[in-house]
């Protein structure tokens, strides 16, 4: 199969991006939060973490754009992990330098990422249909202009909530079950735990052990002596995942313990579980030197997260949105 093309202004050329790569992509980054406002910050270290893994192929999944003087003013990446329920989903990030914008870097980068999620959906999974989503934060009008012009679709918002350590609910429990930090030792339960907890959310997959220990528990920011486990005789039932970005906390000066991801089995639901891991993980937080804690969800979410996470005071800093195109089956 030929190569997705690329199609730069004059002046501009494209390579792949190499690990050592992540600090230019780190200072890029940097540079456009000043104007984006997604609330993001990256480490050269946490972007290695992101890029250089089995999940990604750096050679054909990745672009890095520089100037005539060899400035990076861009890059663009279609990640797409290897398990999916509904929809192959391949993911499209990237960001232009806010002073180079506008001379249709960022379109020939979004072109190039589109022609590369369709070669990956062709070579991967043609008989499933596929979804090619990038995701906007409601502070990018250009990024939206641009999907939508792209013929992008709206198809999901999710908001980005805080609260902060202050004034905290009192310590749940619950009969019969213990509420215990993570441990190494249930990695494995607890990876399965997600995969039962997420069936019926959109865009969710079964986790590999892989995709897991890459986007998960494997990730440089996870902190297992913030997270908390709900376990009855044995069995993990209920999570929640903490990350701590200290990328955010030198930029920000205030360390938020995010919660990447809150489950709770099926069987296990009603019991009061989430309420009880989330208000355990805060106070753990709290005591660790946190100031914040975080965690997204999907405005449509099926087990009514929203109002547990705003009964618990957390409100909306940030909302972003998925813009999609879908792929029919190829056969």
């Amino acid at each position: 199969m030929t190569p997705a093309p690329l199609t730069l202004p004059d002046g501009f050329s494209a390579r792949p991006i190499r690990p050592d790569d992540v600090v230019a992509v780190a200072e890029l980054l940097a540079v456009a939060e000043a104007v984006d406002d997604t609330g993001v910050h990256e480490s050269p270290e946490d972007l290695a973490g992101w890029f250089v893994n089995e999940l990604v192929d750096l050679e054909q999944d990745t672009r890095l754009v520089s100037a005539a003087d060899g400035t990076v003013v861009g890059y663009a990446s279609t990640i797409a992990p290897p398990t999916f329920r509904d929809a192959y989903g391949v993911h499209l990030e990237g960001r232009v330098l806010p002073k180079w914008r506008g001379r249709g870097i960022g379109r020939a980068l979004l072109a190039w990422q589109l022609a590369r999620g369709a070669e990956l959906h062709a070579e991967r999974h043609p008989g499933s249909p596929a979804r090619l989503t990038a995701t906007v934060y409601t502070t990018m009008p250009s990024l939206e202009a641009m999907v939508r012009r792209a013929g992008l679709e709206q198809v999901r918002w999710f908001f980005h909530m805080e609260r902060p350590l202050t004034d905290l609910p009192p310590r749940r429990t619950l009969d019969g079950i213990d509420l215990v930090p993570f441990t190494w030792d249930r990695d494995e339960q607890v990876r399965l735990a997600h995969n039962a907890a997420f069936t019926e959310h959109y865009g969710s997959s079964e986790r590999d052990v892989a995709s897991w220990q890459v986007m998960f528990t494997g990730q440089r920011s996870f902190r297992p002596d913030l997270s908390v486990l709900a376990v009855e005789d044995g069995e993990v039932l209920g999570y929640a995942l903490a990350y701590v970005s200290e990328a955010t906390a030198a930029a920000t000066g205030s360390r938020e313990s995010y919660f990447g991801q809150i489950g709770v089995v099926p069987a296990a639901r009603g019991r009061g579980v989430s309420k009880a891991v989330i208000i355990e993980a805060m106070h753990a937080a709290a005591v660790q030197d946190c100031q914040t804690s975080g965690l997204e969800v999907d405005s449509e979410n099926v087990t009514g997260a929203l109002g547990l996470y705003e009964s618990l005071g957390f409100a909306t800093a940030r909302t972003q949105v998925s813009w999609s195109r879908r792929l029919d089956p190829l056969r």
